[in-house]
């Protein structure tokens, strides 16, 4: 088993963190490009925001068919191929020509984006030592919101400079980029032992999974959670890009620096694992979260990026002490 802080610990850990980082930036590059998509295809609000709710949706029915998937074929080659489909379908979204192409391609693309976050935890659950766990599952979650962070600010300033379809081909770009980064990096299992694929013990798996209490109680606290944090952003884009603040794709793209919360929420919730209960830091996470989310109701602008910050906190502080919670 790996140990935290060793030379191999920061290894693997970096190269989820850069896989985690890269499936973030796809899947959330067009959160700041939605007014002006809804402009530029003549949809409306609802019909422009299901580019989001569509590679969300796919992205968990992967995790059901890639988790179970992976214990039988290994887990690295499902992480390397799909995030290298992901960055060529980024690049393919730069050529859609229709509104309904371009939903397509996002359905794709959130499948394929699943196969990371589907089998990363369960890696290091293979390969890593408790402590060694609990360290790296916090990083990884930064990782995510600073993928998050990227992805909306690099979509945003490349958008204002040649639209949406440059937004498209940089993250496209830097995703291929990165996965041979990716692939250097990750090494291969060393505990992994491969179980037969049988669609009925699958099926069993899970089912056992939502009879667990406890686990139930993860997955819902989770979705629960990141539903509302990621529609409460698709929606404050609309918000600010009217009167009176009228934000340009690449302001709207900035707004998401607020992300850096979560990263430091991540962090954090590494250290308070260790000293409290998953569900009492987990509460109060949720709490952290609720109340950011009434302060961006103020009509400041200042209020507003001080709301989403505190809200991506308690977000990201809740979500990774679910995701190493249910990693246990």
């Amino acid at each position: 088993m790996i140990e935290a802080k060793t030379r191999a610990w920061w290894r693997a850990t970096a190269a989820l963190c850069l896989g985690s980082f890269l499936v973030f930036i796809n899947l959330y590059v067009p959160q700041p490009l939605l007014p002006g998509l809804k402009e530029a295809y003549g949809v409306s609000t609802l019909g422009v925001s299901l580019l989001m709710s569509v590679s969300t949706l796919s992205l968990a029915l992967a995790l059901l068919v890639f988790g179970p998937l992976s214990d039988a074929i290994g887990r690295e080659g499902i992480m390397r191929i799909t995030l290298l489909l992901a960055g060529g379908l980024s690049l393919a979204l730069a050529f859609a020509p229709t509104f309904e192409s371009l939903l397509f391609l996002r359905l794709l693309q959130g499948f394929v984006l699943g196969g990371l976050p589907a089998v990363a935890i369960a890696w290091m659950g293979d390969e890593f030592d408790k402590t060694a766990l609990l360290s790296a599952v916090g990083l990884y979650i930064g990782a995510n919101s600073l993928g998050g962070i990227s992805g909306r600010i690099v979509g945003g300033g490349a958008a204002a400079i040649g639209g949406p379809s440059a937004a498209f081909l940089a993250v496209g770009a830097m995703t291929v980029v990165g996965c041979i980064i990716f692939w250097r990096l990750l090494p291969n299992s060393q505990a992994f032992t491969p179980k037969r694929f049988q669609l009925r013990q699958a099926v069993g798996d899970l089912l056992g999974h939502l009879r667990s209490p406890v686990l139930l109680a993860a997955y819902f606290l989770g979705g629960i959670n990141f539903l509302i944090f990621i529609n409460q952003y698709s929606y404050i884009t609309f918000r600010l890009a009217d009167a009176p603040y009228q934000l340009a794709a690449s302001g709207l793209g900035l707004i998401f620096l607020t992300y850096l919360g979560g990263t430091f929420g991540s962090t954090v919730s590494g250290k308070l694992a260790g000293r409290f209960s998953p569900a009492r830091c987990i509460s109060a996470g949720i709490v952290i979260l609720m109340l950011g989310t009434a302060i961006t109701l103020a009509d400041s602008l200042a209020l507003i990026i001080l709301g989403l910050t505190i809200n991506a906190f308690g977000f990201f502080m809740a979500h990774s002490l679910a995701s190493s919670w249910v990693g246990r």
